[in-house]
């Protein structure tokens, strides 16, 4: 994608003008417009190129913070503090006019294939640039032609859900049909478009289902069907090369083309480059740790629930990682971690990180760090998601089998060694972790709950850090989620010393405790104490607080010094510009109660 960046930059300046013929004719001879240009295949991928620009940038991943990762700053969101804007607010529509002005005059190509392949490619976008607005405001006004900037067409009001969802599948199904199936790493194709598809009939399936809309099977089963195609037919499978598979899948400079179906390149000797590395070693990116909620989600190595272990609250950080689903310490440093292409045993830095789980997914060897120092490709498509979805729309519409979950979630655990999920066993015993207020999900009911809290277990580990967390829970309408408490790793206290001076000290790599050899951290209260052999010393309630005092979970964002709420009357979705309903003169519609101070 970044490859033709500069080449065919000319395209936005032309869509820019479109629709100004007096502009247009300015234009010497020999200039590119309208009436001499897509005339081929190559003038159509250059017209199409720069679509690739509504793909979000490798920080949309890495810097997830709904509630998987607690980082120093909340998101407004997440706070419950988001307020009205005059202008902007996701409320950008240049792309949609870019496509439609491209669909408007492709039919100059005479090569019946190649406008055939790049139409599709170019109504891909189409409904991928839908999809992201319906699931920011719901229903919004569907355009397809060229509008000029006085076409009364533009102040029109919102179409309906049922309207606006049945064009992007039109869309799709144009785009499945007509889009080269040849694997391309980096441009869309076939598959591409067919996993789009899975990934918004899901949205839209569940999001009606558990938001009360009709015709929520309509498009699980479409989920379904989409996804089923993709696993029977794509020339995709789960990477499992080498001993941390799932780690290297994110750091690897080039995306592995055996799973992952589209990605976004960047590339050093092109300086475009992205701060993968810097955002989780760095303290002052925000300290991104992942929640202790989630730490307690993964599995034990033989399919055991963490949670179900006795005194796991308490259970101190070296033992807690011990015979765990193996993606938890190849997505956050575990004790012994040694970095890519280093020999040297690292333990996690509280400094870098709110709860001290460090991330390290997406983070590559040292050649990666600093300002904008890491250039390994982002994924913005994969197998495993599709794996995924389809288990999931199968579980929503209760068709699931066991047979469904070795064709998915299996192939997905394969890679690291953990056992399927048995689809019996979890209904008949749903995991009172997923089911609780603090750490679950209050909506789930019926015969397959456990088998659903199951899939959306495998769905946090899994896609973590990808940019889907926000949105799941969206759909899932459980935005009560982010008022719950964000902690970190538990310390039983402090033992050593005296009085206001008291301290203790702890290895986070083999596991003993005490003054011998050279350990990791030392805490404590008061005076710094005399204590050789410390790697790093953390005074209480300067770096961090626990819980109780001197002993407790780390607590990130004291909910009753920070409170935080979620509206379930309004928040699922985001307010209007209110810029844009005053162009309306009211024709656009306010979301519900948000209140933008107009009369209409």
């Amino acid at each position: 994608m970044k490859k033709n960046i500069i080449l065919y930059s000319f395209i936005a300046l032309l869509s820019g003008t479109a629709g100004c013929s007096d502009m247009l004719d300015e234009y010497p001879l020999d200039a590119i417009s309208p009436e001499t240009y897509y005339n081929n295949a190559d003038e159509l991928r250059s017209a199409t190129n720069q679509f690739y620009g509504m793909f979000p940038g490798a920080a949309s991943g890495y810097t997830e913070s709904a509630d998987v990762v607690c980082t120093f700053n909340l998101p407004a969101e997440v706070q419950g503090i988001r307020t009205v804007p005059t202008s902007g607010g996701g409320w950008n529509w240049e792309y949609l006019r870019a496509v439609n002005f491209y669909l408007s005059h492709s039919v100059r190509c005479d090569d019946v294939d190649a406008r055939e392949h790049f139409d599709g490619i170019a109504r891909f976008f189409r409904a991928y640039f839908y999809f992201e607005k319906v699931k920011r405001f719901g229903e919004v006004p569907w355009f397809d032609r060229e509008l000029s900037s006085t076409d009364p067409e533009l102040f029109r009001p919102r179409d309906s859900r049922d309207f606006i969802m049945d064009k992007i599948l039109d869309d799709l199904t144009y785009a499945i049909n007509n889009i080269s199936d040849k694997k391309d790493l980096y441009n869309v194709t076939h598959w591409t478009a067919l996993a789009l598809k899975s990934r918004i009939c899901l949205f839209e399936g569940t999001y009606r289902k558990y938001h009360g809309i009709p015709g929520y099977e309509k498009f699980l089963d479409e989920c379904a069907t989409a996804s089923k195609l993709f696993i029977d037919n794509a020339p995709y499978a789960i990477y499992k090369t080498g001993a941390q598979p799932y780690r290297d899948l994110f750091s690897s400079m080039n995306a592995i083309e055996e799973e992952v179906i589209l990605a976004r390149d960047y590339d050093r000797a092109q300086n475009v480059m992205h701060e993968a590395n810097a955002n989780t070693l760095s303290p002052t990116y925000g300290r991104p740790g992942m929640n202790k909620k989630i730490v307690n989600s993964y599995l034990m190595t033989n399919g055991d629930r963490f949670t179900d272990q006795p005194g796991y609250e308490t259970m101190q950080y070296y033992d807690e990682m011990q015979n765990r689903d193996p993606r938890l310490t190849q997505t956050v440093v575990g004790p012994g971690y040694m970095r890519i292409n280093s020999t040297t045993v690292s333990s996690p830095n509280f400094g870098a990180s709110t709860t001290g789980y460090q991330i390290t997914k997406w983070v590559t060897d040292a050649s990666g760090d600093g300002y904008l120092g890491s250039s390994n490709d982002y994924i913005l498509f994969r197998a495993a998601e599709v794996y995924l979805n389809y288990a999931e729309a199968k579980a929503e519409l209760g068709t699931l089998t066991q047979d469904d979950l070795k064709i998915s979630i299996k192939k997905i655990r394969d890679r690291v060694g953990m056992p399927n999920i048995d689809m019996d066993a979890a209904n008949a015993n749903p995991d009172p972790y997923l089911c609780a207020l603090e750490s679950g999900y209050q909506n789930v009911t019926g015969p397959n709950k456990g088998v659903i809290l199951e899939i959306r277990r495998e769905r946090t580990i899994e896609l973590l850090l990808e940019g889907f967390r926000y949105y799941d829970i969206i759909r899932w309408k459980e935005g009560k989620i982010f008022e719950q408490p964000y902690k970190g790793m538990y310390f039983p206290g402090l033992t050593k010393g005296s009085g206001e001076n008291r301290y203790d000290v702890f290895d986070m790599n083999d596991g003993t405790v005490g003054d011998k050899e050279k350990v990791d951290i030392c805490i404590y209260t008061g005076k710094k104490p005399s204590v050789k052999n410390i790697r790093k010393f953390y005074k209480l309630g300067d770096e961090f607080v626990l819980t109780d005092g001197d002993k407790g979970n780390i607590i990130c964002h004291d909910i009753e010094k920070e409170p935080r709420q979620w509206r379930e009357d309004r928040d699922y979705l985001y307010p209007i510009p209110t810029q844009e309903r005053l162009l309306s003169n009211g024709t656009l519609s306010q979301n519900p109660n948000w209140d933008d101070g107009l009369d209409f």
